[in-house]
Formats: structure tokens, sequence, C-alpha cells
């Protein structure tokens, strides 16, 4: 047995793959000789070239999402090559490196944890994950090594989960390989210009006008270089030809536009000089640089508002989360552009104005009343209509002394016929009328009563006459202050109840009452207002201004709400009045009624009927008065 234990330190020597003190799989004769990422039928398939067997261990990792495949008793012979960064059905990136002796590691970083499948073929292990988009070149380790000068030595690049893309192993370089161009991703200059309208239409950048027929990109770059006053590097290996036409675009949006349609990006260095680089060689940059976690104070804004603009810049390796207890951004980025990324928070951290909005609202209800009308009564003693003229019932008559000597002298009637009583006479020469009998001026301010005899009749002549104005004038003035794009609301009013009776819960029940509820509206001022502070110190304001109030209705509902409202987007300067709304209302109504043909006569027509004219005018004018309030602060001494 001791002989046994001293041989296995050598025999653990000699074995490939295994190490003295080292435990591991079996050692197999495996080479892995190739990696590729290849189009299949609704999946993209990454295919793993071997030599020999190999046992196969596979599990995901998530944040990021990653499928890691051991092949177990193998070793790498394939060129040690980066992957150039394309996402190919979901795939943004392989790494693949000599894990430990005797396991090769293959890692793929996905968009997302899919569905897998791994099979085994004749000198392959195909690893098959679902997706729809298939439409995509295909990539492969040997091609990416036929085009590199030096390819680094199979041990140089690191497969561990933990690490990013392009991260060296064993104190290993990452690779650099020169891969050309994908044609057909990258937008046309006018596509670009095209999605990033609302942009161009807001950027307050120098514009350029500018026609290329096959120009050198590097005398392009020179040109926007020369156009902006800015410094701008190209990179050595940046080629190409450029054929566009600009018209009237911010220079900094038609220059981003000629990089993205070259599949170039513009990466700002320290000092504010601009690097045109090729987007892969800058991602395969970025992936070498370690990161650095930082903490932001924020003093004026909400932190948790500013994490989607913030991470909007962040590279893939980079991360921001809000702190609502100190109100900080922890951001987490490369070394490289992390102080740029401070700075921009930063500047999206500044004190926003307050704007003070004083609103006028004038509401005018007049109405003018005129009511005119004449009514006749016409009769005899002994015959007539007891509706205009209260006439004295002879039945009642007693004896009064008229002249104080105390003898009765006369015959006095003690009381009126009642509505009643109506005393036709069947004999002849007898005559009754009444004209308008129903009709009068309700509260009128003149009555006027005529009486004359004709003959053996009684003519009574009863006219009526009104003229009334009522005005009402309602001003409201309400003032808020309030931060640039924050909205506000003042209101003054009352919440007035209204009963909300159920008569469906009566007839559910026999003997069952109806269910009563009460609500409350609200009436008075309201004032809603949005400002924003435009960079030429204008205010764009989103406005509601509303007065209303409750009236008694007529019939049995109850109330009625006058409300008069109105919502509304302008752009003012600061200090200025603008007119937000402006209505005129006029109601005239004309009543006449009286005798048929009598009545239409011009003049002597208003002798014969009533005549009654309304006419209400309702007049509502709202105003609107923003101001910018600064804070007064002296530069030399910061008070």
């Amino acid at each position: 047995m001791k002989r046994i234990a001293a041989l296995v330190p050598l025999l653990l020597v000699l074995t490939p793959g295994v190490s003295p003190g080292m435990t591991g799989p079996p050692a197999r004769d495996g080479e892995v000789k190739a990696v590729s990422v290849v189009p299949a039928a609704g999946s993209v398939e990454v295919v793993i070239d071997l030599r020999g067997a190999v046992d196969i261990q596979d599990f995901t990792l998530a944040s990021p999402a990653r499928l890691v495949v051991d092949l177990q008793g193998a070793r790498l012979v394939a060129p040690a090559v980066l992957y150039d960064g394309a996402n190919r059905g979901g795939i943004k990136n392989i790494r693949y490196a000599q894990f430990r002796p005797g396991v090769v590691r293959v890692v793929i970083d996905l968009d997302a944890l899919k569905d897998y499948q791994i099979e085994r073929r004749d000198g392959q292990v195909r690893v098959k994950i679902g997706s729809e988009r298939t439409a995509f070149e295909a990539w492969s380790s040997r091609d990416v090594a036929a085009l590199a000068p030096n390819p680094g030595p199979a041990s140089g690049v690191s497969t561990d989960p933990g690490r990013r893309p392009g991260a060296a192993a064993h104190g290993g370089q990452a690779a650099r390989v020169a891969t050309p161009a994908q044609s057909g991703d990258e937008p046309s200059i006018d596509a670009y210009l095209a999605a990033h309208a609302k942009e161009s239409a807001q950027s307050q950048a120098a514009r350029i006008t500018v026609t290329w027929d096959n120009a050198d990109l590097r005398e392009v770059v020179a040109g926007f270089a020369a156009f902006s006053g800015r410094t701008i590097i190209v990179s050595k290996d940046v080629k190409g030809q450029v054929s566009a036409e600009i018209k009237n675009q911010p220079w900094d949006l038609a220059f981003n536009a000629v990089l993205e349609s070259q599949g170039l990006a513009a990466n700002v260095l320290d000092g504010g000089i601009i690097q045109v680089i090729d987007k892969r060689d800058l991602a395969r940059a970025d992936s070498t640089v370690p990161v650095e976690t930082r903490l932001v104070r924020v003093n004026y804004a909400k932190a948790g508002a500013l994490v989607p603009s913030v991470a909007s810049i962040l590279t893939k390796r980079g991360a921001v989360v809000a702190d609502s207890t100190s109100n900080a951004l922890v951001i987490t980025e490369i070394s490289s552009r992390i102080n740029r990324v401070e700075e921009f928070v930063k500047g999206l951290d500044i004190r926003t104005p307050q704007v003070s909005i004083q609103a006028k609202i004038i509401f005018v209800d007049r109405t003018d009343v005129e009511e005119l009308g004449v009514k006749y009564d016409l009769g005899s003693q002994t015959q007539f209509f007891n509706k205009l003229v209260q006439r004295p019932d002879p039945r009642t008559a007693k004896a009064v002394d008229t002249n104080g000597d105390g003898v009765p002298d006369a015959f006095v009637p003690q009381s009126n016929f009642s509505p009643t009583d109506i005393i036709v006479d069947l004999g002849g020469n007898s005559l009754s009328a009444i004209g308008n009998a129903e009709q009068e001026v309700v509260n009128p301010a003149l009555n006027l009563i005529f009486s004359t005899a004709i003959g053996n009749f009684d003519l009574t002549t009863f006219l009526q006459a009104l003229q009334r104005v009522e005005l009402a004038d309602v001003q409201a003035e309400p003032t808020i202050t309030t931060l640039d794009n924050r909205a506000a609301e003042i209101l003054v009013g009352d919440r007035v109840p209204i009963r909300v009776i159920d008569v469906s819960t009566a007839g559910a029940v026999a003997g069952a009452v109806p269910r009563a509820t009460v609500r409350f509206e609200q009436t008075g001022i309201n004032l809603k207002v949005t400002p924003h502070v435009t960079a030429n110190r204008q205010v764009l304001m989103e406005v509601h201004a509303e007065r209303s109030n409750v009236k008694p209705a007529s019939v049995d509902i109850g109330f009625t709400f006058q409300t008069q409202q109105a919502d509304n987007q302008i752009l003012v300067n600061d200090g200025e009045t603008a007119v937000i709304g402006g209505l005129t209302v006029t109601e005239v109504t004309v009543t006449k009624s009286g005798i048929p043909f009598l009545v239409d006569l011009p003049i002597l027509g208003k002798l014969f009927g009533f005549s009654s004219e309304q006419e209400q005018r309702r007049d509502l004018l709202i105003l609107i008065t923003p101001h910018i309030i600064d804070d007064l602060v002296t530069p030399s001494t910061g008070k």
C-alpha cells in the first residue's frame, strides 16, 4: 500500500490535464478546435468543433444572463480570439478558454435566459438556443483567426463567468482582432436624421448644410472639426467613403449620423477631445478598463427621477441605483467614463426656477327686462265677469248713516260678489267683456287704473309696466407659485352636498323606502397650471382655469352647476399677460300676447296686449400672467 501511495504523485504529474494536489475529471484526449455561431430554423446554434471524447456539464447564471458549458477532459487548441460584439439571435458575446487543466469553459452571454438544448454529433457539440431572429451572418473563430496578424495564446482569454468580455486571465493580453464591418446593420444618414427629427428641431447647435460625393471619411471629419472648432481625432484603422446631402441640420447630429452610417462612434476624451473609433474597438477597449463605484449626492432633484436619464448614457458594464434615504445615486461605471457620468448628473441636478402665476377670471352676467301690458274690464251693473273689478253685491246692502246725524240715510252693500258669482241678464242692451284677464306683470313697477262710464257700462283699464336690470360682476384673481415643470393647483370654493336617491332599492323589497346617499360637488374658483421655463426665458404653460357656482333648479333635480372654464397651452414672455379665454353669450327672449288682430297693430298694438323682452348677456374673460422668480445671489459674496 505504501508503494502505491508513493506512485500517486508521479502518476498525477504524468497524467495530461491533472496537476498534483488537484482532483478533477478523468483525463480524456479531447481537443476544442473552434467555436462558431450559426443561424438555424427557429434558433441560434453555438457549434463547438471537437476532436476526441469529452464530458459536458452546463449551467446558467443571471444578472447578466449567461449560459456556461464546461467540456471536461478537453484542452483548447483553437486560437484565442474575441467575439465581434454583434447580437446574433440574442447572443451578445462568446468567451472560451482553458478554465483549468482538463476543462475548457465556453461562456455565452445572452440578452435574456432562454430554453436551450445540447446535442452531440460526430466531432461537434451543438448548443441550440431558441430565437426568433435568425437573419444574421454566421461567426466563427476560424475566420477571425485567419484575419488576425498575431493571435494571442490560448490561455490569454478568460472565460470566468464573473468577468466581463475582453478581460485577460493569468496575466495574458486581450487579443485585438481586425474584423470587417457588417454591412446592412448601420442606418443611412437620411434614416438617422429622420429618426432624430424632434431632437434636430430642439437643438441649439450651429447648423450645417453640406454635400459629399464619394468623399473620404477623414476629409469629412476634418470638415466637421473646422466647422465646430472642436478637436477630432480619427483612429488609424478608420476608413470609408461618404456620399450624402445634409441641409440645415445641427452639426453634432449630422456628425453622429455620418459616424452611425459607417459603424463608427464618437468617444469624448478628457479635455473635450473627440475620438472617432470603430464601435467594436470601443466596446473591446471599454471591456479591459476596470469598473468603479461612486456615490453622487443629488441636491435639488429626486434621485429616483434621474435614474432613467443616467442609465441611458452608461455602458453595458455600468449600472445606476437610487438611494432614497440619502437622495443619492450609486453609479457603477468604467473608470475612464465615471467622471463624465458624474458631471452629467451635476448638469441634471440644477436648481429649477420658480414661476409665480397670477390669473384673473372676470365674469359679467347682465340681464335687462322690459314688460308692458294693458287689461280691460267692461260690464254693466247687471252683467259682468267678476275677474278684474270687484263689484258690490246689492243683496248684502244695509242702511248706513252716511252724514253722521244718527239716522240711516243710504243702503250700502257690505260685500262684493264672489269670483264664482256671475250675473247674467237675459234681457237686451247688456254687454260685458274682459281683455287679457289672466295676464299680469310680476312685481310691476307701475300699476295704473283708469275707469270711465260709457252709457250704462263701466270701462276699467289696468296698465302695468316694469323695467329691471340685473348685473353680476365677478372678478377672481388667484395667484400661485410653483417649481418649473411641477403642477400646481389652487382652489377656493364650497363643497355642495347632493342627495342621490336610489329608487330601485324600494322596488326590490315590499315596503322598503328608497335609499338615499349624499355626495359632494366642488364649486368655486379653480386654477391648475404646469409651467416650463424655456432656454430663452419664456414660459410654456398648461392651464386649467375654472369658475363655477351652484344654482337651485326649477325642476325636481335639485341643483344646476353653472361652470365657466378654459383649458389651454400657451407660450408667453416673462411678465407678459395673455388672454387664454374669452366668451360672450347673448340671449334675447321676446314674448307678446294679447287680443287677436288688435295686438298686431303698429304702435296701437301695445294698448291691446302684454309684451315682454328679456336680454341676458354673459361675458367671460380669463387672463394669466407668469413671473419667473430668480435667486438674488451676488456672485462676489455668494449671498
